[in-house]
């Protein structure tokens, strides 16, 4: 009767274990699964973003990555919307859009996460549209040929899961970052 006591207690123990085991490594799956696809969100959306307010892009696409009544309070994409841009006067051919992902948190039962990145755009491609020179120069001064630069800064991030799909509901600017030279 020991003996048995002693090998149920046996099995049970690294039953126990392999369960424990498994269970984390369900938990790290998921969280590197949530990690990603919010990185992938937050690096299309916002590069997407700034491509609607500089490049004057179709901006139906924002929803992919926005939730709407995000986009119905983004100041700068709603200047943009509206042809106040400070990029209107440029034809912006390309933008080197950066974004680094410096914390992220989601449980994997949860359908909340939150998000903190730096985004930058170090170089813009692009030259004044032959009728606004006089406006870019008025506006910008002796370097109007070039578009100005873009600010970048270190936001918070606010994301929901909404039908299998991540969208950012919020963001907070952090810190502003000088623009690179």
């Amino acid at each position: 009767m020991e003996k048995l006591r002693r090998f149920i207690w046996y099995l049970a123990g690294r039953l126990f274990f392999v369960l424990a085991l498994a269970s984390i490594c369900t938990v790290v799956f998921y969280y590197a699964m949530n990690a990603s696809n919010i990185h992938i969100v937050l690096k299309d959306g916002m590069a997407r973003r700034a491509q609607v307010i500089m490049m004057d892009e179709d901006s139906a696409e924002l929803g992919k990555f926005f939730q709407s009544s995000y986009l119905q309070l983004d100041q700068n994409l709603q200047i943009a919307l509206d042809g106040q841009s400070p990029y209107i006067c440029y034809n912006i051919r390309g933008i080197d859009h950066r974004l680094k992902m410096t914390w992220m948190w989601c449980w994997p039962w949860d359908n909340i996460a939150r998000a903190e990145f730096t985004e930058e755009i170090p170089r813009i491609d692009g030259r004044v549209k032959p009728q606004y020179s006089a406006t870019a120069s008025a506006l910008y001064g002796e370097n109007y040929e070039s578009p100005p630069r873009w600010q970048g800064g270190r936001y918070s991030a606010v994301l929901v899961k909404e039908n299998g799909q991540w969208h950012i509901r919020s963001l907070e600017l952090l810190e502003a970052l000088q623009p690179a030279e």
